[in-house]
């Protein structure tokens, strides 16, 4: 798929989740094809996506007509519904779309999405509140969770590496954390080198298990 002519999108289930993932993809620049079982929810997103239909997402006749064979992916965004859900996604994967994502609630649900099909299976609302939690914490700015206890974050530098360059803190060695990059106000964004000097008010992105993440955020308060 190019950047300059992206194929369709399908997203089934218009609530916040489907219709978040739809106008992004339309930002995007790719065509979105939405539907619902809701004539209400088809009429109230209208304006929202290329196109838009009411249409059960589970009944295969239905698909077909659509074309879905030849969408480059579909995104299953029911989440109320498990037994919709897990249809839909069977009805996708009998026709044979090639990219699945779907939505799921619970880790069972997520279980019985990738047995029936889903080649990628999301938790919105468990994903979001793990990230509101980790950035209650007042140093994290910015957190993105990749799996195996690993993320990337943006955070205040804590004073006690501030005033001195990287290579002499050993945030590595010290906290167990690599400093990818400083962004410092009014500046470009740098990477980070063993002599880059922090300075007041830099904004720091790091690597690293979470919980190290966490721990070296919290250095200021040792």
């Amino acid at each position: 798929m190019s950047a300059s002519n992206p194929r369709p999108a399908l997203v089934i289930g218009l609530g916040r989740f489907g219709v978040a993932v739809g106008r992004t993809l339309e930002r995007m620049g790719h065509e979105v094809l939405g539907a619902d079982t809701s004539p209400a929810l088809v009429q109230q997103y209208a304006s929202d996506f290329t196109q838009i239909v009411e249409a059960d997402g589970t009944d295969m006749a239905a698909l077909t007509q659509l074309g879905v064979a030849d969408f480059n992916a579909a995104v299953v965004a029911i989440g109320s519904d498990i037994e919709a859900s897990v249809l839909s996604v069977l009805a996708l994967s009998d026709l044979g779309v090639a990219n699945i994502w779907a939505k799921a609630t619970n880790d069972k649900h997520a279980r019985i999405l990738e047995r029936t099909g889903a080649h990628h299976v999301v938790f919105p609302e468990q994903r979001m509140g793990e990230r509101v939690a980790r950035l209650l914490n007042e140093r994290l700015l910015d957190f993105i969770d990749f799996g195996d206890d690993f993320a990337i974050a943006k955070l205040s530098a804590p004073s006690p590496i501030v005033g001195v360059p990287l290579v002499t803190s050993e945030c590595r060695k010290k906290h167990d954390v690599t400093v990818i990059g400083v962004k410092r106000e009014g500046e470009d964004f740098i990477h980070a080198v063993p002599d880059t000097l922090i300075m007041p008010g830099d904004q720091l992105v790091v690597s690293g298990k979470v919980d190290r993440i966490e721990a070296f955020a919290a250095i200021d308060g040792e």
